[in-house]
């Protein structure tokens, strides 16, 4: 572990190598699991903003679900979260035509009609964020549904703090990022 600023870093972000493989996994990380995208309290009324121009870009189920829970939800503890259908797939998850799992927020992104990529923690991913009082946790996050990133990200040499560059300097800034690198090229 690191400590730059406020934050702990696992080395395992310097260490292990990954690069998303979309053409292998197919998104799979929007559609498989047990809850929704986390989301920053100061992510919400972006993303209230945000709708209009996101929701002709999504699926009549994404839009129902969105629909009857709200734009986001809120879990057991307290945190919230991008909507999910019915317990699954992100509502925000829309298909292109080799059927990957592609994000509608990006893709209105994408196309200019918003100015904000997607939530921090999908930008993120496979780094997990867990803040604290006193300070942040930046994990690696291992989920076999991402061994193919892996396999990509050896092959290529990317670590994965490379891989999330821009994510990490949206999420905490280039100075931070900057000492990152730093402790990285000591390695």
């Amino acid at each position: 572990m690191i400590q730059i600023g406020k934050t702990i870093v696992s080395e395992e972000i310097i260490e292990k190598e990954f690069i998303c493989n979309l053409a292998a996994c197919k998104g799979q990380c929007c559609i498989d699991g047990d809850a929704g995208a986390p989301l920053e309290e100061k992510e919400l009324q972006i993303m209230k903003r945000i709708f209009p121009k996101v929701k002709p870009f999504l699926r009549k189920e994404g839009l129902l679900a969105i629909e009857e829970q709200g734009i986001y939800t809120k879990n057991e503890d307290g945190e919230y979260e991008t909507t999910l259908i019915d317990n699954k797939d992100c509502a925000y998850v829309i298909f292109d035509e080799k059927n990957v799992a592609l994000c509608a927020i990006e893709e209105a992104y994408n196309q200019g009609e918003i100015n904000w990529k997607k939530p921090v923690s999908c930008h993120l991913y496979p780094v997990r964020v867990q803040d604290y009082s006193e300070f942040s946790a930046v994990n690696y996050d291992s989920w076999e549904i991402c061994d193919d990133a892996c396999i990509l990200g050896k092959e290529l040499q990317i670590p994965t703090y490379k891989f999330v560059k821009e994510a990490l300097i949206r999420k905490f800034g280039e100075d931070w990022y900057a000492e990152l690198e730093k402790f990285a090229e000591k390695k």
